[in-house]
């Protein structure tokens, strides 16, 4: 029963940057491929990108490629999405879970909001 602690989100001005990040507690991930997913309003979640155990990145969301790294640290238990060159519409709630089986213990999220 891992639970998941998304931070770091906030109002960024379109052109700025974030670094979000996800705590995952009550069970080690490190043999886990892990995403980042978001959800726009009145919208599913969606996968923006994964990262596979090793540390690879696996998939980028052809909408955020180029901008978004994500990155892990399994001896901490931690997935991060460092997110540059933001836009308007990637403001969303953004999550993490499992990449491969997401789990349906989502964590709070946290909000990402892109506006001048």
């Amino acid at each position: 029963q891992v639970q998941f602690v998304e931070s770091g989100g906030g109002l960024v001005q379109p052109g700025g940057h974030l670094r979000l990040s996800c705590a995952a507690s009550g069970s080690t991930i490190s043999l886990a491929s892990m995403g980042w997913y978001r959800q726009f309003p009145g919208k599913e979640r969606e996968l923006a990108a994964s990262i596979n155990n090793l540390g690879v990145p696996t998939y980028y969301a052809n909408s955020v490629k180029g901008r978004f790294t994500i990155s892990r640290d399994n001896a901490r238990n931690t997935v991060s999405l460092q997110m540059d060159g933001l836009k308007p519409e990637d403001t969303a709630a953004y999550f993490c879970n499992f990449a491969t089986a997401p789990t349906n213990d989502w964590g709070q999220g946290t909000q990402v909001t892109v506006s001048a």
